[in-house]
C-alpha cells in the first residue's frame, strides 16, 4: 500500500490493470510472488485440489484429442500457471495408466510459471524436488524428470516454450490476468482508475478518467451494449499466441475458468482466506480476480482456430464420464470417510450452486479437426470427424 500510495501521489491515478499487476506480481510485494495461496490453507481452492477426478478426466480429454488427431509421435503438454502442480500430477497419472496407448509417443511437460515460490512447490510435487536450475537449454529456467519418467521444463513466458505439436492447458489462469474497466457515461466511455482518496490518507478509491484513455479507444467494441465492461488485453494476446501456434503446429488448447459469454459487467473481486475481500484494501495480501469473457477470447482467436464452448463445468465433466469414474472409485474405497470425501468433492464440482455452473470449459482446435475428411475415392462414405470429448459425450470403446 505504501509503495502504491507513493506512486499514485507522484504520477496520478493508474488503470485497474496496472493496479492488479502491481498487487499480484510486483517482484517484492506481489501476492503471487510472495504468497500464492492455493489450497485449503491458502486464500482460494481450485477444482484439482478438491478431487483427483477433475485432473484425471482432463488427462483423458488430451489423450482422446491426441487419438482423434491421428496419434502424432510427439506430445507437448503445456500448462499456463500450474498452481501447485496438482492438475499436472493427476494428468501424468492418467498418462502412466495409459502408457501402452502412448508408448510410441514422445511426451514432455512444459510449465509456464512466473512465481518462484510456486515453481518450487510444483517441482516438489512432480519430481520430488529432483530438478536442475538453469539448464543448458537457455529458454527454460529449470528442468526435471517426473516421478513417471517424463521430462518437465519451466518457463517464464509462453513465448519461450519450444514450438511443436502441443496441447495447452489454462485452468484458472485467465481470471488472474489484469483487466481494464470501463463505464459508459453521458460523455461517452470513461476508464475506471485507482487513485488515493484525498479525504482519507493511505486509502484507495475508484475514480473515472476525465477524458478518453488509449485503452478506451482500443478495447471497446463499437457494438457494445453493456454500460460497464471489463477487458483483459493480456488474455487476448495469449489467445492469439495459442491460436497461431495451434494453426501452425497442430494440437489444441483447453481453458477452464469462471466466466461468461459477454454478458456480465462488474466481476472484479478479491479473495483472502476463502472469503471475499475488498479489492482496494491491503493490496498484495489477497488474490484479485475477474470473470473471463469468453466472447472476447473467441474474438481474439481471429478465426485462426475453431472454438468450442463455453460449456458449464458440470456438463463437460458429465460428458467426460465423471459419473462412471465416481462409481468405480466408490466401489474401490474401503472406508466410509473416503466415500464421504468422494461424494463431497463430486458435489463441489458438479452442483450448480457450487462450481458446476460458474466454471466453464472452452477449447481452441484446428479447423480441420471439426471438418469431415474428404474421401475422394469413395464420396458416398463421407465419415464425420470423431466428436470432441467433453463438448460431446465421450465415446467409451
Amino acid at each position: 500500500l505504501r509503495h502504491l500510495a507513493r506512486k499514485l501521489r507522484a504520477s496520478g491515478p493508474v488503470t485497474v490493470a496496472e493496479y492488479m499487476r502491481e498487487a499480484l506480481t510486483n517482484p517484492g510485494q506481489g501476492y503471487y510472488t510472495r504468497r500464492g495461496g492455493v489450497g485449503e490453507s491458502g486464500d482460494f481452492i481450485t477444482s484439482p485440489e478438491i478431487s483427483q477426478v477433475f485432473g484425471e478426466l482432463t488427462g483423458i480429454w488430451y489423450i482422446s484429442e491426441w487419438m482423434a488427431m491421428g496419434k502424432p509421435n510427439t506430445f507437448q503438454l503445456v500448462e499456463l500457471g500450474p498452481g501447485r502442480g496438482t492438475l499436472t500430477a493427476d494428468i501424468l497419472r492418467v498418462f502412466k495408466q495409459l502408457a501402452s496407448v502412448l508408448s510410441k509417443c514422445d511426451v514432455s511437460v512444459h510449465l509456464v510459471e512466473v512465481s518462484p515460490k510456486l515453481s518450487k512447490i510444483q517441482a516438489e510435487m512432480l519430481t520430488e524436488g529432483k530438478v536442475q536450475p538453469n539448464p543448458e537449454d537457455k529458454s527454460a529456467y529449470m528442468k526435471g524428470i517426473s516421478k513417471t519418467g517424463i521430462p518437465i521444463f519451466w518457463y517464464r513466458d509462453i513465448q519461450d516454450v519450444p514450438p511443436g505439436y502441443s496441447f495447452y492447458l489454462a485452468h484458472e489462469f485467465f481470471d488472474a490476468l489484469p483487466i481494464h474497466k470501463f463505464q459508459r457515461t453521458e460523455k461517452g466511455w470513461r476508464e475506471v482508475l485507482v487513485d488515493i482518496d484525498p479525504e482519507v490518507p493511505d486509502q484507495l478509491r475508484f475514480v473515472l478518467s476525465p477524458s478518453r484513455t488509449p485503452a478506451t479507444q482500443n478495447f471497446i467494441q463499437p457494438e457494445e451494449k453493456r454500460d460497464h465492461v471489463e477487458v483483459c488485453p493480456e488474455a487476448g494476446v495469449i489467445v492469439q499466441r495459442l491460436a497461431s501456434r495451434i494453426e501452425k503446429d497442430g494440437g489444441a488448447a483447453l481453458v477452464a475458468d469462471y466466466g461468461h459469454d459477454g454478458t456480465k459487467t462488474d466481476t472484479f473481486r478479491g479473495f483472502r482466506n476463502h472469503k471475499l475481500h475488498d479489492v482496494l484494501s491491503a493490496p498484495g495480501t489477497a488474490d484479485l480476480t475477474a470473470d473471463v469473457d469468453f466472447s472476447y477470447l473467441r474474438k481474439m482467436a481471429q478465426g485462426r482456430t475453431a472454438t468450442l464452448g463455453p460449456i458449464k463445468q458440470r456438463e463437460f465433466l458429465k460428458n467426460m464420464g465423471i459419473d462412471l469414474r465416481l462409481q468405480v472409485l466408490l466401489q474401490n474405497s474401503g472406508d466410509t470417510a473416503t466415500r464421504e470425501q468422494l461424494l463431497h468433492s463430486y458435489d463441489m464440482l458438479m452442483n450448480p450452486e457450487k462450481m458446476g455452473d460458474c466454471f466453464n470449459f472452452f477449447a481452441l482446435l484446428p479447423h480441420h479437426r471439426l471438418v469431415a475428411p474428404d474421401k475422394k475415392d469413395k464420396p458416398e462414405s463421407k465419415s464425420l470427424p470423431p466428436p470432441v470429448a467433453g463438448f460431446n459425450e465421450l465415446l467409451l470403446k
